[in-house]
């Protein structure tokens, strides 16, 4: 599974047949993408309208953590102009726009928080965060820089998707109080990866860890205490871990403690 979502954080959204998913991936990426460039930068500025200031602001969306301050701030535009850009794009179904949720209080009432903006298709993401931004190396054949930049950041791209993924998993697996809402929590003091809303009214927080380390007991006291400082009431708290979890944590797993781990995306597929 973990293979699965390497290359789903990278080819996902694509319709180009059948991808080798046995092959390593930065030879996939070589082969597929950067040798490509030219053919998809066209299909891509089609898709885009290609306006300078449309890529830009896709380039800050995909590199930062997509909050339209720190977006528009990475594309060096305006916010009047960003949020207008924002809305052309939206329209164009190349992003989406998720609102903060402001029906608790850990923040001063008059205290914006930041929407944050996440792409449609992961491929899109890859490209606006490895490829565009590189895009003179790759056009001359050159693919070291953007080779070292997605080995710099491969665990850290890839958290967002296994994010995503867990929400996906999270609504497959409550077939008993399923789930009407789900996504993440953020203000200006917590963010949380999993917020969700059952059809009984339950509410579930969660952390997603996309490590190599088993995750510890420490984890869900650090939740519990951002639920706190939230003013979040959680029924069922959630973790969903890449590479497992401590014995010790495991022994807490019940009715009010989820674990899941990579062989738990086997519903998915």
């Amino acid at each position: 599974m973990e293979n699965t979502i390497e290359k789903f954080a990278i080819f996902g959204g694509v319709n180009w047949g059948n991808i080798d998913t046995s092959s390593a991936l930065y030879p996939l990426i070589e082969k597929l993408i950067l040798e490509d460039y030219r053919f998809i930068r066209n299909d891509i500025t089609e898709l885009t309208g290609g306006a300078p200031l449309y890529h830009a602001v896709l380039s800050g969306i995909a590199q930062g953590d997509g909050r339209t301050h720190s977006s528009f701030k990475r594309a060096k535009v305006d916010e009047a102009t960003g949020t207008n850009i924002v809305e052309e794009l939206t329209q164009k179904g190349i992003i989406r726009v998720d609102k903060a949720k402001n029906i608790f209080t850990s923040w001063e009432q008059n205290e914006k928080v930041d929407n944050k903006l996440y792409f449609n298709a992961p491929f899109l993401r890859f490209w606006f965060a490895y490829v565009s931004p590189l895009f003179k190396g790759i056009r001359d054949g050159d693919f070291k820089e953007v080779k070292q930049k997605i080995q710099n950041s491969e665990n850290e791209f890839r958290q967002l998707v296994f994010v995503q993924l867990s929400h996906e998993l999270l609504k497959l697996q409550m077939q008993d109080d399923p789930v009407v809402e789900i996504g993440s929590y953020w203000d200006r003091e917590v963010e949380l990866d999993i917020y969700a809303k059952t059809k009984s009214g339950k509410t579930i927080v969660g952390v997603c860890k996309y490590t190599n380390s088993k995750i510890r007991k420490s984890e869900l006291s650090r939740l519990q205490e951002a639920c706190e400082k939230a003013k979040i009431e959680a029924d069922t708290y959630v973790i969903v871990a890449k590479n497992g979890f401590s014995s010790e944590l495991k022994s807490l797993k019940g009715g009010a403690l989820k674990l899941f781990t990579l062989k738990s995306f086997k519903a998915l597929v």
